[in-house]
């Protein structure tokens, strides 16, 4: 076959695909991983059930592949987060607040990430695919694990510590989704970065 011809169908290919996910986000958005079906995504996207068959599998495989994209975009955000910080405390807060303001900044992300913050059962995703993106977001949080190892607390201090800032994330997160925390006329990511700082205050003060 002609290269060019070759590039021209890859390219074609790859937009078709990039169409698909961009119309199964919105559709899972709207009707969750249950809820939706092969049928509405294509129908979204513009395209026959069966040309989206060509690319996946099922809406599992699609959902999956949306949340891991996600999740890169995820890690890469906390991992660039901070270079520049002279000083422990920067770094952590830097890191910290990278993960916290990528859901406040990006809802769609936030309502897939809901899957693995929930606990939802992998409804059809295979035990090797649930358990890589579980990973992934555990990788988004090792730098910010790293930080308090720094800062002198042992793997399962550090492991405890990040546990708590995982469910106060997620709490304050599920406030600002909803628009819970109108009710307490409080700003989420304030209220976040306050936690960050008293639990390096916390740590320095325990180590001294």
């Amino acid at each position: 076959m002609d290269p060019h011809k070759q590039a021209r169908r890859a390219d074609m290919a790859a937009h078709r695909r990039n169409v698909i996910l961009e119309a199964a986000k919105a559709v899972f958005q709207e009707d969750g991983l249950e809820g939706a079906n092969i049928r509405k995504i294509a129908r979204r996207a513009g395209y026959t059930p069966g040309a989206l068959y060509f690319h996946f599998r099922n809406k599992e495989e699609i959902y999956g592949d949306l949340l891991a994209e996600s999740l890169e975009r995820l890690n890469e955000a906390v991992h660039s987060a901070g270079q520049n910080a002279r000083s422990l405390r920067g770094r952590l807060l830097a890191k910290a607040m990278a993960f916290f303001n990528f859901y406040a900044d990006h809802p769609r992300d936030l309502d897939l990430g809901f899957y693995l913050f929930h606990g939802v059962k992998p409804q059809g995703l295979t035990p090797q695919l649930n358990a890589r993106l579980n990973q992934r977001l555990q990788d988004a949080l090792l730098p910010v694990r790293s930080q308090l190892h720094v800062a002198g607390l042992s793997a399962s201090q550090a492991q405890r510590e990040i546990a708590a800032l995982f469910g106060h994330c997620v709490g304050l997160l599920l406030l600002q989704h909803t628009g819970r925390i109108r009710m307490f006329g409080q700003n989420p990511a304030t209220l976040f970065q306050r936690y960050v700082e008293q639990l390096y205050r916390r740590i320095h003060a325990g180590l001294q």
